[in-house]
């Protein structure tokens, strides 16, 4: 399994530093490790074979190996591939919820500013990931249900479209969030999922155009 890390992490542990939060960006990718862990377990109980773990500003991503016969074995109106995409985000948040749980269970003995940063970061970056912005866990959620529903082509305009939207919403809360608490850091996350979303908009225009090509062939 290669492993690759996006530069743009050392800049936003700067932004961290400089804000004072560092130690809230390094406890926030500790329990994102164990996040994608939920992700490789699952991915690797379901048969996929790991291709590469990405270690992103905002946590880490791992990529499966995907063999052609995985699309061709049909579900209703789905596949099988979906079905297990769709367990493999899932997995993901659980994997927080299920260490808030145990905490709570047996952190008792913690110190109490400890117990909560567990609790809080835990919380945020499932929170965070269950938002319906592909590609975070939520988008591709969205996106394997809409798949098994309505097809490929109308599941990814319908997951594109709620994407755009929740980004608009978020970036609204965010600025309030941004004037409230004056922390810039919220500032270049917006800007970073921003980027992510403007990535996805210019592929979904590429399908369309491919789409448009097929149908007048």
């Amino acid at each position: 399994m290669n492993i690759k890390i996006n530069l743009k992490i050392f800049l936003f542990a700067i932004i961290f530093y400089v804000t004072k939060q560092i130690h809230l960006y390094a406890m926030l990718m500790l329990f994102a490790f164990w996040h994608e862990m939920g992700h490789l377990v699952c991915g690797i109980f379901m048969g996929l074979k790991p291709k590469a773990l990405k270690i992103m500003p905002l946590g880490l991503s791992v990529e499966f190996e995907v063999l052609p016969k995985e699309y061709n074995q049909k579900v209703a109106k789905g596949n099988t591939l979906q079905i297990k995409k769709l367990c493999i985000a899932i997995a993901g948040p659980i994997m927080n919820l299920i260490i808030i749980a145990i905490t709570m269970l047996f952190g008792q003995n913690m110190e109490i500013v400890r117990y909560q940063e567990i609790i809080y970061a835990n919380l945020l970056i499932a929170i965070f990931n269950v938002l319906p912005i592909y590609p975070l866990d939520g988008g591709r959620i969205i996106k394997a249900c809409m798949h098994i529903a309505k097809g490929r082509k109308k599941s990814t305009q319908l997951t594109n479209y709620i994407s755009n939207i929740t980004m608009i919403l978020f970036t609204m809360l965010a600025s309030i969030a941004i004037y409230y608490y004056k922390n810039i850091a919220i500032l270049f996350i917006i800007c970073y999922l921003w980027g992510i979303v403007i990535i996805e908009n210019r592929r979904y225009r590429l399908q369309k155009r491919i789409y448009k090509i097929i149908e007048n062939s």
